[in-house]
């Protein structure tokens, strides 16, 4: 489990910002934010390769942190306590700005989506779960531990790099106290809600983690409570998860009534 996203966000972030400063299109922009995200996300990784559990939990974790710091201290990079402007899109088609953005991400989100299951079906994807399942024994069958798992870290990070691009994008501002720690929370409450190792899961825990706020809106410090005790309860009674619950539900009528 990484609980470094937050930096990785950042980065994709500023650097969007930095480049579409200088005059490059967007979608370069966006692309550069998820390429440096994927270097440091290989340099965060090399860790992973002798740390476990918890200890690389630690580790990610002081990444984001560390991220966060570089970018409070170094006004050069952040833009300092005035931020930094972002230049909006103008909409096409014909559509306001709200529902060009909408759109917009909607599409990336679907190919985002395709491709991902595309990586689990592949032999990159059986790899990673053999690794999750049992790196020795993925070892002993050839898989490459260092590749791969530099891989996982890469691909991961260049996702919320590119995410951090849309960011941009969209807010038009940015500035380092958006990058907390806490920033992370909502990437974890999204994988442990929704499930873990399963791409709709990730959609439903988005999901999940969006709604809430919008439905607490009036009362936002219940915000934290309703997330952890969601967790508590998911961890008890569903470790799965939401996909998990929704797949073991379908299983059940698949095989009815030879159950």
């Amino acid at each position: 489990m990484s609980f470094g996203q937050a930096g990785f966000l950042a980065i994709g972030t500023f650097t969007f910002g930095h480049l579409s400063g200088w005059g490059v299109p967007w979608p370069l922009c966006a692309l550069a934010g998820g390429v440096i995200a994927a270097i440091f996300g290989i340099l965060i990784g090399i860790p992973s390769l002798r740390l476990k559990g918890p200890y690389l939990a630690i580790v990610t974790m002081g990444f984001g942190v560390a991220v966060y710091q570089v970018l409070v201290n170094v006004p050069l990079l952040s833009g300092g306590r005035m931020g930094m402007t972002v230049a909006k899109l103008e909409p096409l088609f014909g559509l306001s700005r709200i529902n060009y953005y909408f759109y917009l991400n909607l599409i990336l989100c679907v190919f985002f989506i395709l491709l991902t299951y595309n990586i689990v079906s592949s032999y990159m994807g059986r790899a990673f779960i053999a690794i999750r399942d049992n790196d020795i024994a993925a070892e002993v069958l050839g898989v490459n531990l260092t590749r791969y798992k530099l891989l996982a870290f890469a691909i991961s990070s260049f996702y919320v790099g590119v995410q951090g691009g849309l960011y941009a994008l969209m807010l038009g501002y940015l500035e380092a106290n958006m990058f907390t720690w806490m920033e992370t929370i909502g990437f974890l409450v999204a994988v442990i809600v929704g499930g873990l190792a399963m791409v709709n899961g990730s959609i439903m825990g988005a999901a999940f983690v969006i709604l809430v706020p919008h439905l607490f809106s009036a009362y936002k410090e219940l915000v934290p409570v309703v997330f952890g005790v969601v967790i508590v309860i998911i961890l008890i009674f569903v470790p799965q998860g939401l996909a998990g619950r929704i797949f073991k539900i379908r299983l059940y009528f698949r095989n009815w009534p030879f159950r």
